[in-house]
């Protein structure tokens, strides 16, 4: 028998692992368009509709309560449904609500849309981690993981190469919608990421995990690993006190101060 982590290995680091580390890390330049773009927008909305300083500071707080309210309901939902549906759900969400906010009447209006917004991007990561695992899992892969912050400040310079082209000319409104083409394009591009086999294998949907995986060799044109593919014992996952834990606590600690 083997484990989804020993087929990952086994299979190694090739043709599919690089095209999935493309398309989640170009999530990374749309999520940070999508950041970064208040940055360069809140002066303009600051003189159009005579905001003061906390006004303007308000949109991005706001952006970042909806981005920390919307990851722990879509971390649960995503361990519920699955990572595939709520990725999708979320790139769906994130661009629909970002091209409303081009649109928005008032200020009261932008402030709501960018935090809605700010929720579906936070499900970008629930499968980007994901799929970052995946493809951790195989030895060769390390200088790939170390250049997916690339896609991050990439985004964050097309943003602002944008803005200093589309904000003095076709103005902020603009900058929004084209902002959000990053993130329909990729839901163009969905058919080609797989529900990970690791959720499939711990839900008990053994052969989607085992097709999944078939699918990886086959890409990458390597044979699957002899045997049947077997569930990992069963261990109660999702708990907050599990953070505490003395066994993780300093971890914990160490991430939120980061972070």
């Amino acid at each position: 028998t083997f484990t989804v982590e020993e087929a990952v290995e086994t299979i190694g680091f090739g043709r599919f692992h690089i095209m999935l580390f493309l398309i989640m890390g170009s999530t990374g330049v749309a999520e940070a368009m999508e950041i970064m773009l208040i940055a360069v927008v809140s002066p303009l909305i600051r003189c159009e509709w005579q905001l003061q300083d906390w006004q303007v500071a308000l949109v991005t707080t706001m952006v970042f309560f909806g981005y920390m309210v919307f990851s722990i309901v879509l971390g649960l939902l995503a361990d519920r449904y699955g990572r595939w549906k709520i990725l999708l759900l979320s790139f769906l969400w994130a661009a629909y609500f970002s091209l409303l906010t081009s649109f928005a009447p008032s200020y009261i209006w932008f402030v709501f849309l960018r935090a809605v917004v700010g929720g579906g991007v936070s499900g970008h990561a629930q499968g980007r981690e994901e799929n970052k695992q995946i493809i951790a899992m195989s030895s060769c892969s390390k200088p790939f993981l170390s250049l997916g912050k690339v896609f991050w400040l990439a985004g964050s310079l097309l943003i602002i190469g944008l803005a200093s082209v589309v904000n003095p000319t076709i103005g902020w409104r603009w900058l929004i919608r084209i902002a959000s083409i990053p993130g329909i394009l990729l839901i163009l591009v969905f058919k080609l990421i797989p529900e990970s086999a690791r959720y499939d294998v711990s839900t008990g949907n053994t052969a989607a995990a085992l097709a999944t995986l078939q699918r990886i060799a086959r890409v990458n044109g390597v044979p699957m690993p002899e045997g049947q593919l077997r569930e990992p014992a069963k261990e109660r996952r999702r708990r907050f006190k599990d953070l505490i834990h003395p066994k993780y606590l300093r971890t914990t600690l160490q991430i939120w101060i980061i972070w």
